[in-house]
């Protein structure tokens, strides 16, 4: 990588007043070496930058490239077949307990060649990436058995070798109890889970480690004990939590230093605080919130009250959230759960960064920073929370070179 000076752009850096987006107009972005060497006004570039290449931007609007922060973009087979049911009335836990909803994505998932899994998850990351996306988390949790977990990562980590996006892999076998575990989820625990992401993280394929804490899901003590496994590893956690109950999970991921707690419909505003002193981000999810017509808020007025730090994702899954564009979801972040443009596009950069532990190398335009960014047909950034679907995005910065 080389050096090359970006200029004639709308700069959206997010690291200033949170009510302008850190906006720098007429900006001129230095990169080098793969990082951003200084960012500002063209009008202020120091005379050492003078006889590095440049690219006019034509006066686009720049941001750091968007990051989703919570997918299960891995899967086999669909679940066309349960929206049917959800809008003839059936709940997701209905759905369920009737071995429906994740069980079936297991066999399906369980049935597919690793050829098949990469295949339909490339189609997915490219609508993320055609949305300017450069980082994805991806979890595991539809195997449910050690060797089809690892597997999950496996495909996972092979979507970056073949498209230009970075992606964090999370351990989630305690997603759900498969079949062959029926009613014995403290077994399942014992001999599939701990033991499993001791071998995942061997083998350098896991990044985090999630669960899924709920009533159709693990106890807060189930999940304490694959907690301390990661702890024990080295390893951050990340947690389902309060999506349809408040089993004080997001209390429990605050106990271990949790990147975040996820859903939080259910969030009990007495626990906000926590969060808070803990630094744990709130990833938030209005895919799943619109797809089962939840009528729960999470408690954002507390949220903000408190500065906890609001991440957006797409929660991409065949289930509950079939939603592979995140421009869509900061959309909905704004009319379902009333948050502004200015928090949709902090929650898909620089708070998306922080629930992955990637706050130092993602979610701003700032000096040191990677040299992640989306270049967009959008002439101020509020439109990217305010246009629904088309394509905005005109192209990507990574490193000197613009795609």
């Amino acid at each position: 990588m080389g050096k090359r000076v970006f200029t004639n752009c709308l700069a959206a850096t997010m690291v200033a007043d949170a009510d302008a987006y850190g906006l720098i107009e007429g900006a001129a972005i230095v990169v080098a070496e793969g990082r951003i060497d200084w960012v500002g006004q063209a009008a202020a570039l120091p005379a050492d930058y003078a006889a590095i290449p440049s690219t006019d931007l034509g006066g686009a609007l720049v941001t750091p490239a968007l990051i989703d922060c919570h997918t299960h973009l891995v899967f086999g087979g669909d679940r066309s077949h349960e929206f049917s049911l959800r809008l003839n009335g059936a709940s997701y836990e209905e759905i369920a307990r009737a071995g429906g909803g994740i069980r079936s994505t297991v066999e399906a998932t369980r049935a597919a060649s690793d050829e098949e899994l990469l295949a339909s998850a490339l189609r997915r990351a490219d609508d993320l990436i055609a949305d300017g996306v450069a980082v994805i988390e991806v979890k595991s949790g539809y195997g449910l058995s050690i060797d089809e977990e690892m597997r999950m990562l496996r495909v996972a980590r092979a979507i970056e070798q073949q498209r230009p996006v970075r992606v964090r892999t999370t351990w989630l076998a305690a997603h759900a109890l498969p079949d062959e575990f029926e009613g014995e989820p403290d077994r399942y625990i014992d001999e599939v889970v701990i033991p499993g992401l001791e071998q995942a993280a061997s083998e350098g394929l896991v990044d985090a480690v999630d669960g899924f804490c709920e009533g159709i899901g693990f106890t807060p003590d189930q999940i304490r004990r694959v907690f301390d496994k990661a702890r024990e590893l080295g390893l951050r956690v990340k947690l389902h939590a309060e999506q349809l109950s408040d089993l004080k999970g997001a209390v429990l991921a605050a106990e271990y230093d949790g990147l975040s707690a996820d859903h939080l419909e259910y969030l009990d505003a007495s626990d906000v605080p926590v969060l808070a002193e803990k630094g744990v981000v709130a990833v938030l999810l209005p895919g799943a919130f619109y797809a089962l017509r939840e009528t729960k808020l999470p408690p954002l007025d507390d949220l903000r009250e408190q500065g906890v730090a609001m991440a957006i994702a797409t929660d991409c899954n065949p289930g509950s959230s079939p939603l592979s564009s995140l421009r869509l979801a900061m959309n909905m972040a704004c009319t379902l759960f009333r948050m502004t443009p200015q928090e949709s596009l902090a929650g898909a950069t620089i708070h998306a960064a922080s629930a992955l532990g990637l706050e130092d190398e993602y979610g701003t335009i700032a000096a040191s920073k990677r040299a992640e960014l989306a270049v967009w047909d959008a002439p101020h950034p509020n439109f990217l929370s305010y246009w629904i679907g088309g394509q905005l995005l005109r192209g990507r910065i990574s490193g000197d070179r613009l795609a």
